[in-house]
């Protein structure tokens, strides 16, 4: 079906995501064409993401790029690749074709919800908006309007997402009741968080509480001014670093009036080594985790890394539904690949992390960067080490804005009302900052 005589795409672009499938590098391929989705030609952008998808097995991807190469102008055909794309994680090759089906077919309120849903989850909520209100006169109450108010949100527009919520009636249907109680909660957090957050599109903290409940921490102080906006991308993590976090959560708990009488350790080891640490900063005994433990800091280094632990998924389930008193608090948390359980207390967000203790790089004798051996010593060896260590923040390259305690406190003790009453699945978008689009 694909052969190279009959249908190699033409763009320079495509060719070369052409020749990395010819490699088998199916991602780089990938890469490339997402890259250059808005621009490229519909029926060569499928014929390369049909070829991706045969090498991979996709057999419903496959078929409907195929159908988009041969007829291009089909209605039908661009709403079945656009929906394939979305299923299979490709968002950003079914925005163009999900985009065209709805100006063929204005009226078709399945293919703009299809849409909506392919800029949600490339985090462009301001362009799902646009759409959304431009078929506003036509549209249900649940899920559309749920969904203005949603990407309202999410895109920064407070003020629209208020006025379209006190428009959105409670849902007959019971299936909808959780949905509306998480986006209760989120305005509830906003309306917390306004008098001290500029909740603006450089406010990481506040908008990570808005969103799910986080307190975060600390702010990167590299690439701010960039889009970074406060967060790391790759991170060799310190001893210094990871009790500057663990200061702040006491300061956080202190603030917040919660008194938690002991810290929960999680079986992984990197989550062992900052739970000891933890309770020595805190004052207060470690135990083993055991669900429904109330008036409890549960630690976690990574909730990526403790999922993969023997029993971490069915311990990170058992957070879901906190017991009283019982606080999350995870160290260094991706922002690209979220863990599935949504933390209380967030000390740094990033994209890549080496915890202190593992296998670092550094300068080798021959004068070359090397990777260097993880440390072994004992978890309770190295948690001294953090205790001891100098929490002081490293100065960075001068753009981020200085966060000092006192405000990070004051934001803490606006909000805490609604603290510990945030949502705890995934936290699937950063929010309205720039470097949501560095994702």
């Amino acid at each position: 079906m694909f052969s190279r005589k009959n249908r190699r795409p033409k763009s320079a672009d495509l060719l070369k995501a052409w020749e990395c499938l010819d490699a088998g590098d199916i991602p780089g391929a990938l890469r490339l064409v997402k890259q250059g989705a808005e621009t490229l030609p519909l029926a060569e952008t499928a014929l390369v993401a049909g070829r991706a998808a045969g090498m991979a097995g996709f057999d419903d991807l496959r078929e409907a790029a195929a159908t988009l190469a041969a007829d291009p102008g089909k209605g039908q055909a661009l709403y079945d690749f656009g929906y394939a794309c979305v299923e299979r994680g490709l968002s950003a090759l079914a925005i163009p074709a999900l985009r065209e089906a709805l100006r063929g077919n204005p009226g078709a309120l399945m293919v703009m919800r299809e849409l909506v849903s392919a800029y949600e989850r490339e985090g462009r909520h301001g362009e799902a908006v646009e759409v959304l209100t431009r078929y506003e006169n036509d549209f249900a109450q649940w899920p559309d309007r749920y969904l203005l108010v949603y990407n309202a949100i999410m895109s920064g527009d407070l003020p629209l997402a208020r006025r379209q919520h006190a428009l959105l009636p409670d849902p007959t249907d019971p299936r909808w009741v959780p949905t509306r109680d998480r986006q209760r909660r989120m305005l509830e957090r906003a309306a917390s968080a306004e008098p001290v957050s500029p909740l603006d599109v450089t406010d990481l903290r506040g908008w990570q509480f808005v969103m799910g409940g986080t307190i975060l921490g600390t702010l990167s102080p590299f690439g701010f001014g960039a889009g970074m906006t406060g967060r790391y991308a790759w991170l060799q993590d310190s001893y210094g670093q990871c009790l500057e976090g663990l200061l702040r959560l006491r300061a956080l708990l202190d603030a917040a009036e919660v008194r938690p009488r002991s810290v929960s350790l999680l079986p992984d080891r990197d989550s062992r080594i900052l739970g000891l640490a933890a309770a020595e900063v805190l004052g207060l005994p470690a135990e083993p985790f055991a669900p429904g433990r109330e008036d409890t800091v549960v630690v976690a280094y990574d909730l990526n890394g403790a999922a993969e632990a023997d029993g971490g998924p069915e311990i990170l389930g058992q957070l879901f539904d906190r017991a009283p008193g019982q606080v999350l608090h995870e160290h260094a948390s991706n922002w690209t690949d979220a863990p599935v359980v949504t933390a209380d207390s967030v000390t740094l967000l990033h994209q890549s992390v080496v915890a202190p203790w593992g296998p670092q790089l550094g300068a080798g004798d021959d004068g070359g960067v090397e990777r260097g051996a993880a440390d072994d010593r004992p978890a309770e060896r190295i948690a001294a080490e953090i205790v001891g260590a100098d929490p002081s923040p490293g100065e960075g390259d001068g753009e981020t804005p200085a966060d000092p305690l006192g405000p990070f406190t004051d934001f803490v003790a606006a909000v805490h009302g609604s603290w510990l009453r945030g949502d705890r699945a995934r936290l699937t978008s950063t929010g309205p900052v720039p470097s949501a689009r560095f994702a």
